[in-house]
């Protein structure tokens, strides 16, 4: 395999997608309805800034009693949230559009054959092809986070260092779940005679893995760990009032903890045990058949990029989960635990896209 063949292949292919009339039409889709979810995610962020700045001046002018407790300031990323439910959508059938008839065109127009006769070799094409999909799914990602950064700018929201870090994360993590339903569609175009079944095809597996999978998980949740404990009759009671903030805002949760003769209860103790164990049960099934699907993936991976201590809440082990942290979490412990979630998001395009080499070296294009 010849590196300036293969560069011009993916030149081709890159140049033909992004001039393509679907491509812009759906890029520019994708575009104007990230630009309001910016623009809206803007207008909520300065309603917390603002929230944030009377609530200070609150407790200096009245010397709150509280005054020990900090809110935490908000961040910028909380802009990127509804951009992130737009682009599992949108950029889902962004990446499929590019995908899904790159080999099988060629099939039907009998072009791959007189491509073949030229000084190319299969590896080149497949691999040329892949690459000027994954260039023009990166200069859509690109530009649109070129315009959210500039609508920040323009609203006098200057990121700092580790925000605009976190942003070309958020980047980087949306460009790779587009990637995985970008390899699924050129698989299915390997493998299809036809164009339109391997759309069909690539539909299909596309709602299986974003919304039949996450559901079976969750009804496999239900099964393996069987029905809920039942507590014990309640006893006296005391309450433990824990207080944790969280962008402006402040949470109270209260823990309680029956006594018997002046000891802990070995009942409800009993039942905290049993209710952990149901708990970690659960988790365990659907953390596992969340990792078979993109969309879960980049929704955890997001979500840690965007809101760290949401995820140290959503992560926290039984049976404190839902409750804030005392210190906020910083983006690479975030990152941390979700690895595995990034993992398979490399891991399934990667599946597909070796499926696609091997189906295209060992195909008959007579």
């Amino acid at each position: 395999m010849a590196l300036d063949r293969l560069l011009n292949v993916a030149r081709k292919e890159f140049s033909d997608h992004i001039t393509s009339r679907r491509f812009i039409i759906i890029l520019g889709l994708l575009l104007v309805i990230s630009t309001i979810s910016i623009y809206e995610g803007i207008e909520q962020y300065n309603e917390s800034l603002e929230a944030y700045t009377e609530q200070l001046q609150h407790m200096e002018e009245f010397q709150d009693p509280y005054s020990s407790w900090m809110p935490s300031k908000p961040s910028i990323m909380y802009v990127f949230i509804t951009m992130m439910s737009y682009m599992t959508m949108l950029g889902g059938i962004l990446a499929i559009a590019i995908g899904f008839d790159l080999v099988s065109k060629e099939k039907e127009t009998r072009s791959l054959k007189t491509l073949l006769s030229h000084p190319l070799y299969r590896d080149e094409i497949i691999n040329g092809k892949a690459l000027g999909g994954v260039g023009a799914l990166g200069f859509a990602m690109a530009l649109a986070l070129a315009i959210a950064v500039a609508m920040l700018l323009l609203f006098s929201v200057v990121p700092t260092a580790d925000e605009f870090a976190a942003i070309l994360i958020f980047g980087a993590v949306s460009l790779g779940f587009l990637l995985a339903y970008f390899a699924v569609a050129l698989t299915m175009s390997t493998v299809s005679k036809e164009s339109g079944n391997a759309l069909i095809y690539t539909l299909v597996i596309f709602f299986a893995v974003s919304s039949l999978l996450p559901m079976f998980g969750m009804m496999a949740a239900d099964a393996f760990a069987g029905d809920p404990p039942e507590p014990p009759e309640m006893g006296p009671m005391k309450e433990i009032v824990r207080t944790a903030s969280s962008g402006g805002y402040s949470t109270t949760s209260v823990a309680q903890t029956v006594v018997y003769g002046g000891t802990e209860d070995p009942e409800w103790k009993a039942y905290e045990e049993d209710m952990k164990t149901y708990i970690e049960k659960r988790r365990l099934i659907s953390d596992i058949s969340n990792l078979l699907s993109p969309q879960m993936n980049y929704y955890t991976v997001a979500i840690a990029v965007t809101q760290p201590q949401v995820m140290a809440m959503m992560d926290a082990p039984a049976p404190y989960g839902g409750m804030a942290p005392e210190e906020k979490p910083g983006l690479a412990e975030a990152l941390g635990r979700v690895w595995m979630n990034i993992a398979a998001l490399i891991v399934f395009p990667s599946a597909f896209f070796a499926a696609t080499y091997v189906k295209f070296m060992r195909m008959d294009i007579r």
